[in-house]
């Protein structure tokens, strides 16, 4: 016959502690004032970064040099093809019993690229 062997169980008694929790501090009138003397700064300098960049890269559409040293610049041209139809182009060519690739990559190949150009400084 089995023997049962009774284990004594101490419970303890949990404390709750409280710890104060921190009042959040008070948004001065002068963080405000800086905030927003920080954004009127920061569209200021948008502004004459954008202006920076743009007669840079006027200069070298216009074939101005650059001073030899340790920082580049070029002008990047990226050509695109918007070609968003495309897919109902198919379709609707493959309904017709046409060849939608073929007829699509025609018209692609008869659509004039679209230019960006953006100015890279290193």
């Amino acid at each position: 016959m089995a023997t049962q062997q009774s284990i004594p169980q101490v419970v303890q008694q949990s404390k709750l502690v409280v710890v104060p929790f921190p009042a959040p501090q008070a948004i001065t009138q002068l963080e405000l004032s800086t905030l927003l003397s920080l954004r009127g700064r920061l569209h200021q300098l948008q502004d004459q970064v954008q202006q920076a960049e743009q007669s840079i890269k006027t200069r070298l559409e216009t074939g101005a040099l650059l001073e030899a040293g340790d920082h580049k610049a070029e002008l990047k041209d990226n050509f695109r093809r918007n070609v968003a139809w495309k897919d109902v182009v198919v379709r609707l060519a493959e309904r017709l019993r046409m060849d939608g690739e073929a007829y699509c990559a025609r018209v692609l190949a008869s659509t004039k690229p679209t230019r960006t150009l953006f100015l890279v400084v290193e």
